[in-house]
């Protein structure tokens, strides 16, 4: 045991400094997210499409449907869309 890691008054072992680098794994893990959506995938694509999507979900609110949306836009519940109403 390392002399800056005495043991406890009862004769249990000190605490022993342990440490891992993730650094390798990270990368790893990164280049396999990568391979596996392809040299197709195009994030802004998808951001694209989510923007679509979240539009279509905002779209035609009835007027009860409505004040509720403000209602959340206003407490910062959700973003802002569409000049501060959802889409017609």
């Amino acid at each position: 045991m390392a002399p800056h890691n005495p043991p406890h008054p009862d004769g249990t072992p000190g605490l022993v400094d342990f440490s891992v680098d993730l650094t390798a794994q990270e990368v790893q893990r990164q280049a396999q997210v990568l391979a596996a959506l392809g040299p197709d995938w195009d994030p802004m694509e998808v951001m694209r499409g989510e923007e679509a999507a979240y539009d279509l979900l905002y779209s035609g609110l009835d007027e009860e449907q409505q004040r509720l949306y403000d209602d959340l836009v206003a407490a910062g519940v959700l973003p802002s869309r569409g000049g501060g109403h959802a889409a017609a």
